[in-house]
């Protein structure tokens, strides 16, 4: 385990569910293994909430780069790479392909990888549609998909607003999704295939079911 990890347990946890969290439903729900979280993104508090689920774990975000200018840039670097972040650039088609790979690794290594499939921010609140990121780092890994819905962080801090402090954020945490025919299926097909896009839209879809359905339940 990280000493960021540990640290975040110790300090930012119990801060996160004193100041926001009123409930988390489904801990029961989370893999005794390591496992790729996937929730809805209504803002920066999801980041630690989500991080909080994790801990000790070691755990990594997949975070964008490409939005970042002068001074502000350099601190973002620093904190990524304190917090183990994997960088993104999502106008550079590179970068996107080194995200995956790096997504790969660190789940063979063991630890636990948080992506928000939507890619961005909601600007409204409602979930938005889902990319097919974490179809292909499943498809290459393995390694079980566990959805999580939340409420109320876009309440509190919607994009480009002053924070709220009020207890009022719920978690609903899923069972582990494990696409198992699909693994099969794609050992025989090409990975450039109409086929294989359709596995990739299939999975993805139904996690985002997934999430939706969470969501709904609060």
């Amino acid at each position: 385990m990280s000493l960021f990890s540990w640290f975040c347990k110790f300090s930012i946890a119990p801060l996160v569910k004193f100041l926001f969290v009123k409930e988390i439903k489904g801990r029961k729900n989370i893999p005794k293994r390591n496992f790729i979280l996937v929730s809805n993104h209504q803002s920066y508090l999801d980041v630690l909430i989500d991080g909080s689920l994790c801990v000790p774990r070691n755990f990594h975000f997949i975070g964008r780069i490409d939005s970042w200018k002068g001074i502000s840039k350099i601190f973002v670097k620093g904190l990524y790479f304190i917090a183990s972040v994997i960088p993104l650039n999502r106008n550079d088609k590179e970068s996107k392909n080194k995200v995956i790979q790096k997504a790969i690794e660190v789940l063979k290594k063991g630890d636990v990888l948080i992506i928000y499939p939507e890619g961005t921010r909601t600007k409204t609140g409602k979930l938005q549609e889902g990319k097919y990121g974490v179809a292909k780092i499943f498809l290459k890994t393995g390694v079980p998909i566990l959805p999580v819905g939340i409420k109320g962080t876009f309440e509190l801090l919607p994009p480009h607003k002053k924070l709220k402090v009020k207890k009022i954020v719920t978690v609903n945490i899923g069972k582990p999704i494990f696409f198992k025919k699909e693994l099969e299926k794609i050992k025989k097909i090409n990975k450039h295939s109409k086929e294989y896009s359709q596995i990739l839209a299939k999975i993805t879809d139904e996690v985002m079911a997934s999430i939706a359905s969470l969501i709904s339940e609060e």
